[in-house]
Parts: structure tokens; C-alpha cells; sequence
């Protein structure tokens, strides 16, 4: 199951950073099941003052849930690690607010999102950037060496979240802070949307309960837990991102509005 999943999630995203290469808007779970732009998860969460720099590549291969850049509050000097960067959007926005002393560091392991990451990067000029490839389940950076993880809509697709959140821990540095957007649940979700692997991937299926998160995060050893919820899916949302799976998109719509949300989950490692 888990290597089915991270080859659909490969392959899902990977047709995706090859969209955006012909200029087409994508989004979190498939322009074919979102509508595109107008993708009840992913769209409208950058401000035109934060996207006027990036190059439109970085801005259209955006596939998050929510800003975690704008809500983690980077300082200068701070090393951030995006897990999951995709087209590099948050990443990028991290480079300028750490500023020339810090440093932003990108992990994914779709080869096709790297090199649209790595051209967006050399068209927006911006030195204090490294894209690394590898699994959220296996970061490739040493104990103790990041000051903030962000993350946008991605550990909701890791087949082991509670190992990626354990490798969170370890990179961070004693003192730092987990600040990332995902996607949550709140209550219970129908088995067949859990079953589904289109909606898996897609950003639903795979997704933590608010308690299952809170609990993940103790386990690994972080403290100060939070989870924000910054936009609650309802009924017409839910249409939106079942209409894809083959499901009984009416029914399954009245039982999940109100249960999906995206939400902003906050965390400290001990000093």
C-alpha cells in the first residue's frame, strides 16, 4: 500500500510540473476534479504582493492548502526546510524573508517538480535556496540542523506520517518550530472516500483527524501543539473535490461538508 500510494502520488504530481511547463493552472487535487483555479483547497492563498516577484511557473504549480509562510513568522538568519516543495513557491517566499544570512531548503521526490523547482529559482535570481531530493520520510539533512519545517498539503499524503513527523523532529534544532498548512479532518469521513486512491492523492483520503495530528506530534516529542482550522470545506466544496472519484458525489457531498478543512498546525521541539 504505501509504495502504491507514493507512485500514484509520483506520478499525479509529476504530470502536474509538466502541466505548468505549457502554462496550464493546476491544483491540489487535479484540474480534472477541482475546477482548476477555482479548486476549493488551493486556491486564492497568496496575496499579488507576494506572487508579483516568482515567476508565474512557481506561482501556477502552487498545490497547497493554505500560506505556511505567512503564518510561520521566519526571521533573518533562520534556516527553513519545506517538506514536499513542489514548484518551489514556498520555498522562494521563505529565501526573502530569512533574508542573504539564512538559508530555504526544498524536499521532493518527484524529479519533474525538482526541475521546474530549480528553473523557477534560477529565473527568480535567489542564491539562499537548495533543492534536495528525497522522501519526508527519510530527509537527507543531518539532526539538528533547520531552524522551522513548513510544509504545504503534503504530510496528508505520506503513507507514514507518523515517521515523517518523527524525521521533523529530528532535523529541527532543539528550540524549533513546526509551522505547516495541511489538510485535516474533523469528525469522521465515509470508508469510501479512505479507499479511494484518486482522492488520496488528491489530498482527502489520506488526510489526519484533528486527534490522530495532536497525537503524531506528542508521540514524535513536540510541545506546544496547535491546530488552527483556516478554511472549512462545506457542501458545494465537497462536490468539488469528489467529482473525480467515481463516487456517489451527492451523498458522499452532504457527509463530508463541514468534516474537511484546511488548517494551520503549529509545533515546538524542546530546548
Amino acid at each position: 500500500m504505501a509504495e502504491d500510494v507514493k507512485s500514484a502520488v509520483r506520478e499525479r504530481y509529476g504530470q502536474a510540473a509538466l502541466r505548468v511547463t505549457t502554462g496550464e493552472k493546476t491544483s491540489c487535487c487535479s484540474t480534472s476534479c477541482c475546477g482548476g483555479s477555482e479548486d476549493p483547497i488551493s486556491s486564492n492563498l497568496y496575496t499579488e504582493a507576494e506572487t508579483a516577484t516568482l515567476p508565474v511557473e512557481a506561482v501556477l504549480a502552487s498545490l497547497g492548502c493554505g500560506n505556511p509562510t505567512a503564518l510561520a513568522e521566519l526571521h533573518e538568519g533562520e534556516i527553513v526546510l519545506d517538506l514536499g516543495s513542489g514548484g518551489g513557491i514556498d520555498v522562494l517566499l521563505s529565501a526573502g524573508r530569512v533574508g542573504a544570512t539564512g538559508k530555504a531548503y526544498g524536499l521532493d521526490m518527484t524529479d519533474e517538480m525538482l526541475a521546474l523547482a530549480r528553473e523557477n529559482q534560477r529565473r527568480a535570481g535567489i542564491g539562499n535556496v537548495e533543492f534536495l531530493k528525497g522522501e519526508i520520510e527519510a530527509i537527507p539533512l543531518p539532526d539538528n540542523s533547520v531552524d522551522v519545517i513548513i510544509s504545504n498539503c503534503v504530510i496528508n499524503l505520506s503513507p507514514d506520517k507518523s515517521r515523517a513527523i518523527a524525521e521533523a523532529f529530528r532535523v529541527l534544532k532543539p528550540g524549533g518550530r513546526l509551522a505547516v498548512s495541511d489538510v485535516v479532518i474533523r469528525g469522521e469521513i465515509p470508508s469510501e472516500i479512505r479507499r479511494s486512491m484518486e482522492l488520496w492523492v488528491g489530498c482527502v483520503a489520506g488526510a489526519l483527524t484533528e486527534e490522530e495530528y495532536h497525537q503524531n506530534l506528542q508521540q514524535a516529542g513536540f510541545e506546544e501543539i496547535g491546530i488552527e482550522p483556516t478554511r472549512i470545506y462545506q457542501f458545494e466544496d465537497a462536490k468539488a473535490f469528489l467529482t473525480a472519484s467515481g463516487l456517489d458525489t451527492e451523498v458522499l457531498a452532504r457527509e463530508v461538508s463541514g468534516c474537511v478543512m484546511g488548517a494551520f498546525v503549529r509545533a515546538h521541539k524542546p530546548r
